[in-house]
């Protein structure tokens, strides 16, 4: 699966940190009833790498992810779960490297001109603004629009229901991440309903 397909797979992507991998299976069920068919599973907690291992297991017709992978370390573990993509919270040759080399597509995270720089020269054009409303938001995804026209941008970091579509009304920008529609706090009382009307509220919102 290469990158374009991944990041449109869904206008907004759940970024999850779960503690529990009991709950990875019927949190998947609740996106896709709420209309979203990908999850960015962070490594933030013990429980990522196990919860994408049941996600890929029980339910291949959801796309589940890596997040927070910020080594070739935690890029194959993630690899080796099941995770379809990985994505960063920053850049390196590193992960670029082992990317390659382990035949896995990653969404690295950018903040800087520099950054989308080292991306685009090494043939990504598929990147998470990262934190998007702290290093600049929507302002700098359009000044990045003018020196960067190839590159393509997921925002997260400070998205939620309120400015989405300011991010999404942008050219370079294919999805937004988030974690305003997955809240610990349900997930964690098993409150999966409340998830899937957060993720119709959401899809429901998008003007684009």
């Amino acid at each position: 699966m290469n990158a374009r397909d991944i990041m449109e797979i869904s206008p907004i992507v759940p970024v999850i940190a779960l503690e529990d991998e009991k709950d990875a299976l019927p949190l998947a069920k609740a996106l896709q009833k709420g209309g979203v068919n990908i999850m960015e599973i962070t490594l933030r907690t013990p429980a990522g790498l196990k919860a994408i291992e049941i996600v890929s297991k029980e339910l291949p017709s959801m796309n589940v992810g890596a997040g927070t992978v910020c080594n070739e370390e935690d890029l194959i573990k993630a690899k080796k779960a099941g995770a379809k993509f990985v994505f960063s919270p920053g850049i390196s040759q590193e992960l670029i490297n082992a990317s390659k080399k382990e035949e896995i597509t990653l969404i690295p995270g950018v903040a800087t001109a520099s950054e989308v720089m080292l991306a685009q020269n090494n043939n990504i054009f598929y990147c998470k603004l990262f934190p998007a409303t702290l290093s600049g938001g929507v302002e700098i995804l359009k000044a990045f629009a003018g020196p960067f026209p190839k590159m393509n941008f997921c925002p997260t970091g400070g998205v939620n229901l309120n400015n989405l579509n300011d991010f999404l009304i942008l050219k370079n920008v294919l999805c937004v991440g988030g974690t305003w529609f997955v809240p610990k706090d349900e997930i964690i009382i098993n409150n999966f309903e409340e998830i899937t009307s957060l993720c119709k509220e959401a899809i429901n919102s998008i003007k684009v």
